[in-house]
């Protein structure tokens, strides 16, 4: 149990640290973009390179952030059924979610994907725009992180609430407990 409390630790330090370092990218979007309306109508010019940059980096920011809104629980779920829950109660929810939906679909995407991406690899994937940006094989590889990092996230939930079930809490860190809006029921 306390190797699988450690395993969890480890991805959740992960998809914090990809959370604390892909979050600063929306600065970087909103200077990028700022800039491309400055170029086109103070100076009437444009590059296309600079206008494939923003959208780009917003991609790549949220494919590789997925995994941190996991973490941080500010995915989507139906609330009527887990607010109320007791923390056993969201223990198994977690877990059947896990196995039943986010672990399938993330193999779904990987395996949809994979031979999307390594073409894109392949060939040196550049911009369609003409005059675009090189390195278009960079962004769709983030749909590939983005399935990694929900996965380990998602076994990070998993082992969780087999700590929860099996009675060892304690084994939780206290940033990673089922946090109450309501009194448990």
């Amino acid at each position: 149990m306390i190797a699988l409390s450690y395993l969890m630790r480890l991805i959740n330090l992960i998809n914090r640290a990809a959370g604390n370092v892909f979050m600063w990218l929306s600065v970087g979007i909103v200077i990028v973009c700022f800039w491309v309306v400055v170029e086109r109508y103070v100076f009437s010019t444009t590059r296309l390179w600079m206008q494939d940059l923003y959208p780009w980096m917003n991609g790549i920011m949220f494919t590789a952030v997925a995994g941190y809104a996991l973490y941080r629980n500010d995915h989507v779920r139906v609330d009527i059924f887990f607010r109320p829950a007791s923390t056993l109660r969201k223990a198994w929810l977690d877990l059947l979610g896990v196995c039943i939906f986010l672990l399938p679909f993330c193999w779904v995407v990987w395996e949809y994907c994979f031979n999307f991406v390594a073409r894109s690899w392949r060939i040196g994937e550049a911009s369609p725009n003409p005059g675009g940006m090189d390195g278009f094989w960079i962004v769709k590889t983030f749909i590939l992180v983005m399935a990694v990092l929900i996965a380990a996230q998602g076994i990070a939930m998993a082992i969780r609430s087999i700590l929860i079930i099996a009675g060892r809490e304690d084994l939780v860190p206290d940033d990673y407990r089922y946090k109450y809006d309501t009194e448990p029921s």
